[in-house]
């Protein structure tokens, strides 16, 4: 069954401009009728110096404004972009088994933020805002991360773990903030702003 379009939005056509399936899903969850579309001329370099709460909304911001043609009258634009930070560095996406398993060493028994970059853009405006929340692990043993890293292979995820997979269930024992915003996109305050604009 298609999502449908809430009238409280008052867009003609909503475009997610990210290949992330968890993001889709989220979006879908708000009853939207959205396209996807994540063509982008943005490279991913950080600036040297910026603070890392600011990391997030300008990686969102460029994915947007690299967006791969001029938006239509009606159109809105959705980018996003989630990091992992702890003790002042951001944790992105790992690239082999074995930065998996010292990335979750290093969250293991300590609290972390998860940071989500949003923008939203149109043809006459962008506007972008950050989503924080803090996520508390448990401590884990070399076996439990040996598990989640063969069984769910998490490489496509910021931090190396999924809150909505294994580890999520068994490891995670409390969270301050959004738990959407953990998985990738923080719906309500999404929402609210799509009503606004």
């Amino acid at each position: 069954m298609p999502a449908r379009m809430h009238p409280g939005t008052g867009w003609s056509r909503i475009i997610l401009g990210s290949a992330s399936p968890r993001r889709r899903e989220l979006l879908a969850e708000l009853d939207l009728d959205f396209t996807v579309d994540a063509r982008t001329a943005f490279e991913e370099k950080i600036p040297e110096g910026m603070p890392c709460e600011e990391i997030p909304r300008y990686l969102a911001e460029g994915k947007s404004r690299g967006f791969h043609r001029p938006l239509e009258a009606g159109e809105l634009l959705i980018t996003a972009d989630t990091l992992v930070f702890l003790d002042g560095q951001a944790l992105g996406k790992p690239h082999s088994r074995e930065e998996a398993v010292a990335m979750l060493q290093r969250l293991s028994g300590r609290a972390h933020e998860v940071i989500t970059g949003v923008c939203l853009r149109s043809g006459e405006r962008m506007e972008s805002f950050i989503d924080t929340s803090t996520v508390h692990f448990a401590p884990l043993s070399p076996e439990d991360i040996s598990y989640y890293v063969e069984h769910y292979q998490p490489f496509d995820k910021a931090g190396a773990y999924g809150i909505q997979e294994w580890i999520g269930a068994a490891a995670i024992t409390r969270i301050e903030g959004s738990w959407y915003n953990v998985m990738g996109l923080p719906t309500a305050a999404l929402y609210a702003r799509l009503q606004r604009i």
